[in-house]
């Protein structure tokens, strides 16, 4: 018994003597970190501090981690919708995939009806001269498509039992609220009124393209009292198509320098005439005070409705004179009794007005450098009236 006892006491006891019992539920060595610690050569405020940075460095880590976590949540919950779209784009077997997912509508955006703009009319009648007087003063609220939402906009101001006869107001740049202040008389009988539409186009303008159509107003005359003078706001309506011109477009080239004194005029093409038309040429005259002063032709093109020119001439214009100079130019061609007529024509100085008054002060502002811009043929009957012409000066000859 005593034997046994004394084995016991031998197994259990510690192997170092002198060591401290580990504590109940931990793996480590007794007295490893203490005898690390006591075994480093820096003092203890050192450690304290290194033990500190270290756990500083390790929250900020954390922080770090947890926020990007959050934005990547966060994102994800946004591009959910656009990753939908896509895959329902692209995927051939979608069956709910709609046409407001490409290109929304306007309506939809806006939450109501489409607006166009308004335009401020004036409108009057004189008995007497059987003329209706249209004024337009402004045009507010006007809708632009593309970069920037601007336009360049002016009006078109037409009767609808007068074809050809027309008036366009002149281009207001960068804007969409633009003042026009302009007035066009018609002449219309008094039995005619009531089957007279006033049609106004309000377009942007557009140098090498298709002018853009930005609101329309058809007011017809039947309908509205002219015994007094109307001034009132219309709501314009949606562009239609503008309809091109029967009679076509002509593209030119201008260019002035006040030095020299020299007006070049280079006719590039023209387009959209009429097929049954045959060689067609251009005429270019240049007047002075009412009156032909010089003129210039090209060549014929057979064949073609579109003709291809790419023809220049110069003429000897003082700066002085500039200002009293009319230029006329005028597309011809043989029709089919084989007689050559004037097709149209487009009037270009300071008793012109739209497009072509807009082409030559464009000129003028900006000296020695070519514009070129298209324009839509006139009826010759209209750019005779509008010049007023006098008959040529009759100078007499030697000997007679």
């Amino acid at each position: 018994m005593a034997g046994l006892s004394q084995q016991g006491g031998e197994m259990g006891r510690s192997p170092g003597a002198h060591s401290t019992p580990a504590p109940e539920g931990t793996s480590a060595v007794p007295g490893l970190i203490p005898d690390l610690i006591s075994g480093l050569p820096w003092p203890r405020w050192a450690l304290i501090a290194v033990a500190v940075a270290a756990g500083v460095l390790t929250v900020s880590c954390l922080l770090c981690v947890i926020c990007c976590c959050c934005r990547r949540r966060h994102h994800g919950h946004r591009k959910k919708p656009r990753d939908r779209e896509a895959v329902g784009l692209s995927s051939p077997q979608g069956t709910t995939t709609s046409a407001h997912l490409v290109q929304p509508d306007v309506d939809s955006l806006e939450g109501g009806p489409q607006h166009w703009g308004r335009l401020q009319l004036s409108l009057e009648y004189d008995f007497g001269s059987q003329e209706v007087r249209v004024g337009l003063k402004q045009a507010t609220d006007l809708r632009a498509w593309g970069p920037g939402s601007t336009a360049d906009p002016y009006a078109r101001v037409s009767l609808s039992t007068q074809a050809g006869h027309r008036h366009e107001t002149k281009v207001h740049r960068d804007t969409l609220c633009p003042m026009f202040q302009e007035t066009c008389c018609f002449h219309v009988p008094q039995e005619e009124l009531s089957q007279t539409t006033l049609q106004v186009q309000v377009l942007s303008f557009k140098r090498f393209s298709a002018h853009e159509p930005l609101g329309e107003l058809s007011l017809p005359l039947g309908t509205v009292d002219l015994h007094h003078v109307l001034e009132h706001w219309y709501q314009l309506g949606p562009p239609g198509t503008v309809e091109p011109e029967a009679w076509g477009e002509l593209c030119f080239l201008l260019q002035y320098m006040p030095s020299s004194g020299r007006l070049t005029v280079v006719v590039l093409e023209a387009r959209g005439l009429s097929p049954g038309l045959a060689d067609p040429y251009v005429k270019v005259q240049l007047m002075l005070n009412q009156r032909k002063w010089k003129k210039r032709r090209t060549s014929s093109r057979r064949g073609t409705a579109s003709p291809y020119f790419n023809e220049a001439f110069s003429f000897l214009v003082p700066f002085s004179q500039i200002q009293s100079v009319d230029l006329v130019l005028a597309v011809w061609a043989r029709g089919p009794q084989f007689r050559a007529e004037c097709v149209g024509k487009v009037l270009l100085g300071a008793r012109a007005s739209g497009q072509p008054l807009q082409h030559w002060a464009d000129m003028l502002a900006h000296a020695r450098r070519p514009v070129a811009q298209w324009h839509h043929l006139q009826l010759p009957g209209e750019v005779d009236r509008a010049l007023a012409l006098k008959p040529r000066l009759r100078l007499p000859l030697p000997g007679s």
